[in-house]
């Protein structure tokens, strides 16, 4: 049974603000956990909650879906001796009815895990984690003023051994440093010559704590994989920058230069953001913090291999954007232009409906739909080619994530039919129209989402010929056509047939 927010307690007023009926609507779900609270939410496209996990612990930032309908979630560990901004130290999967199926303690005096996860294909999960380096540590390694310990970051990845799991892959920034202040000390070298590694020096910002005690140094605060290339791509707050490595390395390799996919080992083989941080003179593109990088799926979605990110502050009067860059991969290696690498700015964006200097997420869905989670403030999917909002919610995670209907995890945990699209219903099919009409020759289908849908457009002229038949697209391209009247019979899983009247004009 589903509920209704409003027929429950709940920490937030979880309320649907808008839906547009004139545009391609969300149908799906929505999946996120209130930053350092204990019950994750499922919500569908009607603002109600389909599923709901009470748990005993607190999510600290991020929490995903498997493909078996379990959830995968960063934890608050009690008693962490490190303490910063979305502090973790633990993870844990839960069944659907919140049982727990195995949970990793990744927290001492030494580090501790924070921010973000990323569940891969295998099911191995990777974390973000600190790493404390003394003063002592630093200025043998080149930092120059260092007054007080900094955690730079790293990546381990999980493997499920039972109730528990084992550490099977490890990368780490403190093995891909550069120095160019002293000759006699390690990984000396031209800065400007090398930026596949980090300068040492470049980030200055550090902190953000409560009373700004952390030592948190790049604030590593999300990350993403892509399957085809093995690869991870992830942003860091205080670089201003996004990066990414090889996956496809040993731990041995990953602490080099060489090896993998790549050749090059652990070190940098794309950053985009912050030219300066490795001297170079091209323009800043990402002004101050970003978050949330991925891979747009290659399936025929808008800027399919493309990188999005959400860029807390890049657009006008330092408003939220998402961006999305073509990254010039080469391979599995990147092409640098010299000076740094390209693009020189943004190859699309979106200019969110509200914005946050920290923290958020987006996604583009099947449907060419942008999902926009502005933390602090709600989510929300907008079709960008009309600008039209289609779906808005005012709950403000730190991080959600959109589920379309044909997702495995949503299958698994909600039915063969989660979103009740395998039968279509008769109030569906009257809200189907072709637009625009009259057009130019394109018309696009609005008011249906194919996901486990069929549908097939027969089109006809005014003498009753076929001229035309398409499958399992939402869009009719008549503009090889003569310009007039036209029918076209659209038929639903070969269950329910209506015939639309166009007309194309020139």
């Amino acid at each position: 049974m589903k509920l209704s927010p409003a027929a429950l307690i709940l920490p937030f007023c979880a309320l649907l603000l808008s839906s547009n009926a004139n545009a391609q609507t969300f149908n799906g779900y929505a999946l996120y956990n209130l930053q350092n609270q204990n019950t994750t939410y499922l919500i569908d496209k009607d603002g109600s909650i389909a599923h709901s996990w009470s748990l005993p612990t607190s999510c600290n930032y991020t929490v995903k879906l498997k493909p078996n309908g379990n959830i995968m979630r960063g934890a608050v560990n009690t008693g962490n001796s490190l303490n910063g901004a979305a502090i973790g130290g633990k993870v844990q999967e839960f069944n659907s009815t919140g049982g727990l199926v195995w949970e990793y303690v990744y927290s001492n005096s030494q580090h501790c895990s924070h921010h973000d996860l990323e569940i891969l294909p295998n099911g191995n999960v990777i974390l973000t984690a600190w790493e404390v380096k003394t003063t002592t540590e630093l200025t043998a390694a080149g930092r120059t003023n260092a007054t007080t310990s900094l955690w730079p970051d790293h990546f381990i990845e999980l493997q499920q051994n039972g109730t528990s799991a084992t550490i099977v892959w490890e990368w780490h920034y403190w093995d891909h440093l550069i120095q160019d202040t002293d000759p006699s000390k390690p990984n000396y070298g031209v800065v400007a010559n090398n930026p596949q590694l980090l300068d040492i020096n470049a980030v200055t910002a550090s902190g953000g704590g409560p009373g700004g005690s952390s030592g948190d140094w790049f604030h590593t605060n999300g990350i993403g994989y892509n399957e085809a290339l093995d690869q991870l791509v992830f942003t860091s707050r205080y670089a201003s920058e996004v990066f990414i490595i090889d996956h496809s390395t040993t731990t041995a390799e990953a602490a080099s230069h060489s090896g993998g996919n790549s050749g090059k080992g652990g070190d940098f083989l794309y950053r985009w953001g912050k030219p300066s941080n490795y001297d170079s003179n091209a323009a800043q593109t990402i002004a101050a913090a970003c978050h949330d990088p991925r891979w747009i799926e290659d399936d025929g979605r808008p800027n399919a291999g493309k990188i999005q990110f959400f860029n807390n502050s890049g657009g006008s009067g330092s408003s939220s954007v998402i961006d999305v860059i073509d990254a010039p991969e080469s391979g599995f290696m990147y092409t640098y232009g010299g000076s740094s690498y390209a693009p020189s700015t943004y190859d699309w964006r979106h200019n969110c409906l509200a914005s946050n200097s920290g923290q958020g997420a987006s996604k583009t869905m099947s449907n060419g739909n942008i999902f926009v989670n502005v933390s602090q403030q709600y989510m929300y999917e907008v079709n960008p080619t009309t600008g039209a909002t289609v779906w808005q919610y005012n709950a403000s995670p730190t991080k959600a994530f959109r589920y379309e209907c044909d997702d495995p995890g949503i299958i698994a945990l909600l039915g063969a039919d989660p979103c009740g699209l395998l039968s279509i219903s008769e109030e569906t099919i009257s809200q189907v129209e072709l637009f625009p009409n009259p057009s130019n020759g394109i018309f696009k289908v609005d008011g249906f989402q194919l996901g486990q849908n069929e549908l097939t457009m027969t089109v006809v002229d005014m003498f009753g010929k076929e001229i035309l038949s398409v499958s399992n697209v939402l869009e009719l391209d008549l503009t090889n056509f003569p310009e007039g009247v036209y029918f076209v019979q659209l038929n639903f899983n070969n269950e329910k047939v209506i015939t639309k009247k166009i007309t194309s004009i020139r």
